[in-house]
This record gives C-alpha cells, sequence and structure tokens, in this order.
C-alpha cells in the first residue's frame, strides 16, 4: 500500500526509529493519522453489533447476571491481556494475522489464516444485519410506525398490545413488533428446509449496505479513520438517551433485577451443570467478540500504528469502555425486556426468540413509547447503521489487510491498488450474503452465527495463544514491547500470557465440547435436521482445519533430517532484520555498528531479565 505521511502523534512518545528512516521500512505501511482515530476504530468496533447485540442476546440466554460473573472474570484473565498481546504483535510485526504469525511461529500460521477465515464468514452475515437496518431505518419514516399496532395486513389474530382494550388478550400473544420482523421484513418460512425465494427489498438494502462499507474502506484505514469520528461517538449520545427513558417503563424494575441479580444457585447445582458451562462457554464467546481478539481485526487495526505507540494506554482504554458500554446497553436491553414481560403477563425467559430479534423485536417496542416515537425510531437505526458500519469496518480490514500481506506483487499488478481488492471482497461478501435474505434466510444466519462465532473461537485463541506466549516467548514479546514503549509489560499480564490465559481458554474449550448441544431457532421451537447442523460443522471446519493443515503444510517445506528436526525449526520465528529500522540489510547492520547494536540488545535483556524469569523458548 502507499506510504502516508503520519501526523504528530499525541499518544506516541517523541522519538520514533522507523518513522525517521522511512525508506528503509518494511513492510510499507499506512499510518494512521493519529491516535485518537486508531483507539476509536477499537471501540468502535467494540460498540459496534457485538455490545448492542451479542452481549445482551447472550445475557438473556445465560440467566441474565449469573452471566456477568464469568464475563468480568475471563475480562480480566483473558480479554485484557489478550487485547494487550494482539496489539503489541500487530504494531511489531507492522501485519496482519497470518503475516504476524508466519513471522512468530510459521508452525501455527493457519492460526491467522483461521482468523482471516472467520472473519470473512462474519462480513457477509453481519451487513445482513445492517441491511435490516437500512430497511428499518427507510420504514421509520412513515407517518404511524407498521411496528406499533395491530391493524396491518400481515398481522395475525395472536397481535396484541396494550392500547387493544376492546380485545381478549391472545393466550399466546405477540408483539406488533414481533409480527412486523417475522411476517413483514423476514416472510420467514417454515425451516431451513425451504429458504424461498430472495426477499428483493433486503437485496437492494444489502446493496447499500456493502457500497457504505466499500466507501468508508476503499482508502483503508485513511478513509476509516475519518468515519470513526462520527460513527464511534454519536450512537453514545443515542444509547444514554434510551436508557434513560427505558428506566422510566412499568416492569424495567423486573427486567433489571433479573440483569444485575446473579442465580446463583445455577453455577452451584450440581445438576444445573450443563447450564452453568454454557455460561461459561457464552461469556467466552462474547469477550472475544467483543474484543475482536482471535479474530485478527485487532492486529490489522494496531499494524498501522506507529512503532513506538503506547500500547498499555490502548489496551486500557479499549477495555474499559468496552465493559463500560456492556453494562449500559445491558440496563437499556434488560429494562425493555422486562416492560414487555410485564404487558404480556410472561415470563422474561419467554420475551426474546433467536438471532437478531432483540433489536428488531425489543428496541422498536421501546421507540413505540417515546414521546415522538418516529423521530426516535428513526435515530435508533440510524445508530444501529452506526454500529453495524464500525463492526465491518474492523471485520472486512482483516480481510483485506491479509491479502495485502500476503499478495503485494499481485494485488499491485492485477487489481491496481487497495481500492480494488476492497471492491473484489465486499462483491463476493455480498453474494455469500444472499442466502440469508431468502424467505428461509434467518435459519441460515442463526446457524452459521453458531457455528461460525462461537463454535471455532475457542479453538482458534488457544492456539494463537500458545503460538506466541509458549514458542515465540513471553519473554520475547515482552522485549518487543520494551523496545517499542521503553516499558516493560507488567507481571501480571505476563503471566496471564504464559498461564492463566490458556488454562481457562483450554478449560472453556473443553466445556464447550462437553457442553455441545446442535443449534435450534426461536427459543428450541425449531430443530435444525441432520443436514443442516452437518453443514454447520462444515462451515465450521473451514477455519477449524486451517491450523493442522497449515502446521503440515509448513513441516513439509521446513529443511530438516527428520521430522523432529523440521519441527524444531518450524516453531522458531522467523525475524532476519535490522531491529532499528526492519530491513534486512542496511547501515545499522554495517561492522560499525554491530558492537552499538550487541551492547543495546544486552542492556535491554538484563533490564527484563531483573523484573521476569525467562522461559524456555525456541
Amino acid at each position: 500500500s502507499t506510504e502516508v505521511d503520519a501526523s504528530s502523534d499525541s499518544g506516541s512518545s517523541s522519538y520514533d526509529p522507523l518513522d525517521e528512516l522511512t525508506n528503509c521500512r518494511l513492510p510499507r505501511r499506512q499510518h494512521w493519522s493519529n491516535k485518537t482515530q486508531f483507539v476509536l476504530a477499537c471501540v468502535g468496533y467494540c460498540v459496534g453489533l457485538g455490545n448492542l447485540w451479542r452481549f445482551p442476546y447472550l445475557c438473556y440466554k445465560s440467566g441474565g447476571g449469573v452471566f456477568l460473573v464469568p464475563y468480568f472474570l475471563i475480562l480480566v484473565i483473558c480479554g485484557v491481556p489478550l487485547l494487550y498481546m494482539e496489539l503489541a504483535v500487530g504494531q511489531f510485526t507492522r501485519r496482519g494475522p497470518i503475516g504476524a504469525l508466519a513471522q512468530i511461529c510459521p508452525l501455527f500460521k493457519g492460526a491467522g489464516l483461521a482468523s482471516v477465515v472467520i472473519s470473512f464468514i462474519m462480513s457477509t452475515y453481519y451487513n445482513v444485519i445492517i441491511a435490516y437496518a437500512i430497511y428499518y431505518f427507510f420504514t421509520a419514516f412513515k407517518s404511524d410506525a407498521p411496528w406499533s399496532s395491530c391493524s396491518n395486513r400481515w398481522n395475525t389474530q395472536r397481535c396484541w398490545t396494550t392500547r387493544a382494550i376492546n380485545l381478549t388478550k391472545p393466550i399466546e400473544p405477540r408483539t406488533p413488533s414481533e409480527e412486523f420482523y417475522d411476517r413483514k421484513v423476514l416472510q420467514v418460512s417454515e425451516g431451513i428446509d425451504n429458504l424461498g425465494v430472495i426477499r428483493w427489498e433486503l437485496a437492494a438494502c444489502l446493496i447499500l449496505a456493502w457500497i457504505l462499507v466499500y466507501f468508508s474502506i476503499w482508502k483503508s484505514v485513511k478513509s476509516s479513520g475519518k468515519v470513526l469520528y462520527f460513527t464511534a461517538t454519536f450512537p453514545y449520545v443515542l444509547i444514554l438517551a434510551f436508557l434513560a427513558h427505558s428506566l422510566t417503563l412499568e416492569g424495567s424494575d423486573v427486567g433489571l433485577k433479573y440483569f444485575f441479580k446473579p442465580q446463583w444457585e445455577l453455577l452451584g447445582d450440581s445438576k444445573a451443570i450443563c447450564f452453568t458451562l454454557k455460561v461459561w462457554v457464552n461469556a467466552a464467546a462474547q469477550n472475544f467478540n467483543s474484543l475482536g481478539i482471535a479474530f485478527g481485526s485487532v492486529m490489522s487495526f494496531s499494524s498501522y500504528n506507529k512503532f513506538n505507540n503506547q500500547i498499555l494506554v490502548d489496551t486500557l482504554a479499549v477495555s474499559t469502555i468496552n465493559g463500560f458500554t456492556s453494562i449500559l446497553v445491558g440496563i437499556f436491553a434488560f429494562a425493555t425486556i422486562g416492560n414487555i414481560a410485564s404487558e404480556q403477563g410472561t415470563a422474561i425467559e419467554n420475551v426474546v426468540s433467536d438471532g437478531p430479534g432483540l433489536i428488531f423485536v425489543v428496541y422498536p417496542q421501546a421507540m413505540a413509547k417515546m414521546p415522538a416515537p418516529q423521530l426516535w425510531a428513526v435515530l435508533f437505526f440510524f445508530m444501529l447503521l452506526c454500529l453495524g458500519l464500525n463492526s465491518q469496518f474492523a471485520i472486512v480490514e482483516v480481510v483485506v489487510t491479509s491479502i495485502q500481506d500476503g499478495l503485494p506483487k499481485l494485488i499491485k499488478k492485477h487489481f491496481m491498488g487497495h481500492e480494488m481488492l476492497v471492491l473484489l471482497v465486499v462483491t463476493v461478501s455480498f453474494f455469500f450474503g444472499l442466502p440469508h435474505i431468502t424467505e428461509g434466510g434467518i435459519y441460515f444466519f442463526q446457524l452459521v452465527d453458531h457455528f461460525a462465532a462461537s463454535i471455532s473461537i475457542m479453538y482458534l485463541a488457544f492456539f494463537e495463544v500458545i503460538a506466541i506466549s509458549w514458542f515465540y516467548g513471553g519473554h520475547r514479546l515482552a522485549r518487543n514491547v520494551l523496545e517499542m514503549t521503553g516499558r516493560l509489560p507488567s507481571p501480571y499480564i505476563r503471566f496471564c500470557w504464559w498461564v492463566a490465559a490458556p488454562a481457562l481458554l483450554m478449560a472453556v474449550w473443553i466445556f464447550s465440547l462437553i457442553d455441545y448441544a446442535p443449534p435450534t431457532y426461536n427459543n428450541g421451537a425449531y430443530k435444525y435436521p441432520v443436514w443442516a447442523e452437518t453443514l454447520g460443522w462444515i462451515i465450521a471446519s473451514l477455519s477449524l482445519i486451517c491450523i493442522p493443515a497449515q502446521a503440515v503444510l509448513v513441516t513439509l517445506r521446513t529443511e530438516g533430517n527428520s521430522l523432529l528436526d523440521k519441527l524444531r525449526k518450524s516453531v522458531k520465528s522467523d525475524f532476519n532484520f535490522c531491529e532499528t529500522c526492519r530491513r534486512e540489510k542496511c547501515q545499522h547492520m554495517s561492522s560499525a555498528n554491530k558492537e552499538e547494536e550487541r551492547e543495546m540488545t544486552t542492556l535491554i535483556d538484563n533490564k527484563i531479565d531483573t523484573q521476569i524469569v525467562p522461559t524456555n523458548h525456541s
């Protein structure tokens, strides 16, 4: 990609040898214009669909308050340390996940490839949610919101609102927003066996969604960084407004009690052991989804940082804002769920169905009860559009960055630069997203989300962590951080890299296998056929197979007299360039400077050795 001059960065140290020796730097890389853009990119991803949709949804499905305990525990033990790790790796290597893992530990290059595969799959259906948001956004301009009444042609006799005082309440009532979502927007079929035809209204919205994504990232961080000033900050204003109103709704206290009061018996009762395992798996999956860990997003973003950017500040800022936003969105969501449960006279556990229904069923219900509901509905779905774009910036950037890093000459020769590559990626992603907007597309959506975003991620994260902290060495990564920032990671962070995070990831991964249950839809009412579940495992294996397959390929290509010799060489890092300007042959590697560099390396090693115990790494 074309080199861009970086403006001054108040968050970085004053001296950056890589920026002074631009013509010697490998690989050539654009920079964020300033530190704020980078932090907003990470925050925008965290505050995107991961928090507005997935956090309250998984919290709801996992027993409310009982979910918060493992969620924040995993955030402290895995989330923060691994976010720090990925930021450091991306910034030091200046590469996306594939290139970074290939340099750090070639044997586990497949972990980087797997993260790109997962990100590509997610991009195909995350943009479907943006398409829904666009559909709702334009519909919200109508004088009467169609999700607020039961007088529309798609409504059934089960549709009921509290304003229908002259009608008998059905035994199993459905809200107007529920029927609008199922019967008008999705026109949902009987099952995945009957995908039906493409919903052309949604297809048009999906095209528009991808156009927005394209023009937001077509110039890489040069364009997306500017867009993020608005898309990452504007949603907070509306979230606070919606939260304040939701607290005034009748029954909101019931929802908040469900959200904040843990049912401790679910964690301690041996009869509920399967439920307990599910809670831990969901909590881990949400941490990784919201922070972008193991998806390659964080690593790709940090690869555009200046070499001496202060990583710790970014880590604490992003993780703190992520946790705070999760709580804010949770309060808004559960206060509204409590109101709906109170009106329908049903248990909170029966209010929300699977999939993105929380966004398009529960939240519109809250909008309909606000003063000037039309205005608030327009603002809400515009906010949802912004949040969705924030998520897509990160997800698509992983794919584009990895292709650029792996095939730079091919891209320059056949795609005429970054813009054409982005166009190719968004076009392919659009066509892969079409099955999600058929009449049976919501079943396919739920299936792909279940296997792509949950089943695979713990497996991938575990191998990424051991590749970096064990085979490359937490000690070496700490030295790299010291080279970049002038300070070592804390002993707690290093302990989590070496011991706590791998152990917890292994435990959660085993939990996910023990607790495995076939996917369902509509709160278990619809069970997927065997062929669909098989398809789900095939989708999951697209990423899972990358790690062993790439390991075999790297081992076969590595020179050695025996298999053990090949394996020993394949786990060694591939840093064969100057530690100062990262060029393979430069003035810093000349004999005149070799002694000075040896002295500097000795000083760095001595400083580390006084604070940490070296590990046995390759």
